[in-house]
């Protein structure tokens, strides 16, 4: 209220005392009142005025313009309508603006109004706007009634937002009733800049990845965009698009299929009042609930501190605190300095951890290289297969379910193949397109047995739409690991879900292998191409040895 005349300020303290009657948006008394302070200060003043018709607060703005500092959180939780409404003036009679009508929808208020204030000071019209409890995708969320003389506005306000509060309820019961009992609704979001195939594509991966975490999709949101926004990543009118759309379904978790830096996400939570989750969180949720030993917990724990290390941003300098002692004198450390902290050792401690497991793990394969056993890792997306692979060929009974990220721990199992020798054939986690280089780095450990493969069989969903992409991120990650030279055969698996001359031209195109990993009757050129292999490697090394001992015997005496 800087540069307010003392009578003005004066009449602004007056209206924080005002009571609205309750049928009423705003009374002419007052409306009245209003634009007369407005005229004199040539700024826009305006009221939040809560259900009882209470004044909880006057606010104070330019010619042009009105701030809403923070309000408190929605006493009726996110289901619901703020309990709020804002009536403001407008000093050139203009009606109410874009900006007025996004504030309207991101604070979720009553409703939102303007009084329109003439040349002389005096209130001409009201112009009421209020959100729409159920709209068409391409649709404006909210309505503007007709304008109202402001010496007799004609609105029932408490009839209408009991009318707009019951059919949220309403859309409510109805979306609810189709869903599994206590489970997460969210509002799936993508901001693509290539074609919206591929966008759409991807959608229905988070869509799986979501379910994967218990997860419903409640809405899809895809925005196609050629620069993403720096600040909310989305743009901002998409965005109260978003909002509208969490109110009517009545969610409060908003998940994005690209990874968000720190600030966007705390940018998008502090202008929706929604939970954000970006595509990596969402992983590294799913890791987390899949984890079964002890070595796969302390990997996701790991990739979960590195993730949330940047994003500590809730800063409070209230909790310093002083400490004694020479030299020790002054503010402390600040809550989320001494976080980061906590979390920086705790990192520590688990890398430790994880290198002496790591040592386990390599006694292990060098226990293994003596005896010269062959290994055969197998590769691919997430929920190609693998598993039930495994499980077809060594008869063993590994979990396997029609989940992305069903099993994260290896598996190793002895194969023995006509031929008279054996292999050990290994399970891995399951890859997907941007896997966190954090969960890369934290799964490093358990990844090294690919390194030690003499074999990968790349398994592929061939009756996925996807598979070509799918087939590409595999590639890219096993370049990012260093495996892209290794031998490699590549399976297409589930051929039973396609057509078969489909699926002997990819075959022939990627001189692969065609199976379904259930029917045991289609395993056989498979055994037979990997036998050939593995022997082929076998006879290399026997010749190897061969030479090394012709070498040795050969070899001068000093």
């Amino acid at each position: 209220m800087t540069g307010l005349k003392p009578g003005i300020r004066r009449s602004l303290d007056a209206l924080s005392r005002r009571k609205i009657p309750a049928p009423q948006v705003i009374s002419p008394e007052l409306s009245r009142d209003l634009a007369h302070i407005s005229h004199e200060s040539g700024r826009q003043i305006g009221l939040l005025i809560a259900r009882d018709g209470a004044v909880e607060t006057v606010l104070v703005g330019g010619p042009r313009s009105l701030y809403i500092p923070d309000l408190p959180k929605n006493r009726a939780g996110r289901k619901r309508l703020r309990g709020l409404r804002l009536v403001h003036t407008h000093l050139e009679a203009e009606p109410l603006t874009e900006e007025d009508l996004m504030d309207l929808v991101f604070l979720r208020l009553d409703c939102i109004a303007a009084v329109e204030v003439d040349r002389n000071g005096g209130a001409v019209q009201l112009d009421v706007a209020h959100i729409l409890p159920s709209t068409r995708r391409g649709e404006n969320g909210w309505q503007l009634l007709a304008p109202m003389p402001c010496h007799d506005p004609d609105l029932d306000f408490p009839a209408l937002v009991r009318s707009i509060e019951d059919e949220l309820e309403g859309n409510l019961a109805a979306s609810n009733w189709a869903g599994k009992k206590g489970q997460e609704r969210a509002i799936l979001v993508s901001v693509a800049q290539g074609d919206r195939e591929s966008a759409q594509m991807s959608m229905a991966e988070l869509i799986e990845l979501a379910a994967a975490s218990g997860i419903e999709a409640a809405d899809t949101v895809i925005q196609m965009r050629r620069q993403k926004n720096p600040k909310y990543f989305i743009g901002r009118g998409k965005l109260s698009e978003i909002v509208l759309r969490a109110l009517q379904c009545g969610v409060d978790l908003l998940i994005f299929d690209q990874e968000l830096n720190p600030s966007q996400v705390r940018a998008i939570t502090d202008t929706t009042e929604l939970r954000v989750v970006d595509r990596t969180q969402l992983i590294l949720d799913i890791f987390a609930q899949r984890a079964q030993s002890r070595e796969g917990k302390i990997q996701v724990e790991m990739a979960q501190l590195k993730y949330l290390l940047p994003r500590l941003g809730v800063k409070d300098d209230a909790l310093s605190r002083l400490t004694g002692g020479i030299g020790a004198r002054g503010p402390g450390e600040t809550t989320l300095e001494i976080n980061r902290r906590r979390i920086k050792d705790r990192i520590a401690q688990l890398e430790d951890s994880l290198k002496n497991l790591g040592k386990r793990r390599t006694l292990r394969r060098t226990r293994r290289t003596r005896k010269e056993i062959p290994v055969i890792s197998i590769v691919g997306y997430t929920n190609a297969g693998k598993s039930t692979l495994l499980n077809a060929l060594t008869h063993s009974s590994v979990l396997a379910q029609d989940k992305l990220f069903a099993t994260l721990d290896p598996v190793s199992r002895r194969l023995r193949f006509p031929k008279d020798f054996e292999v050990i054939i290994t399970d891995t986690v399951g890859f997907i397109k941007n896997l966190p280089k954090d969960l890369i780095d934290a799964f490093a450990a358990t990844l090294e047995e690919l390194q030690e493969a003499d074999l990968l069989l790349h398994i592929v969903d061939i009756g996925n739409p996807r598979f070509e992409d799918q087939i590409e991120a595999v590639q890219n990650t096993l370049s990012q690991l260093e495996l892209d030279k290794k031998p490699t055969l590549m399976v297409f698996n589930k051929i039973d879900t396609v057509d078969p001359d489909f699926a002997e031209r990819k075959k022939r195109k990627h001189e692969g292998i065609t199976i379904s990993a259930v029917n045991p009757r289609t395993l056989h050129p498979l055994i037979e191409a990997m036998e050939e292999r593995i022997a082929g490697f076998l006879q290399r090394q026997a010749g190897l040895a061969q030479r090394e001992d012709r070498s040795t015997e050969t070899s001068p005496t000093p």
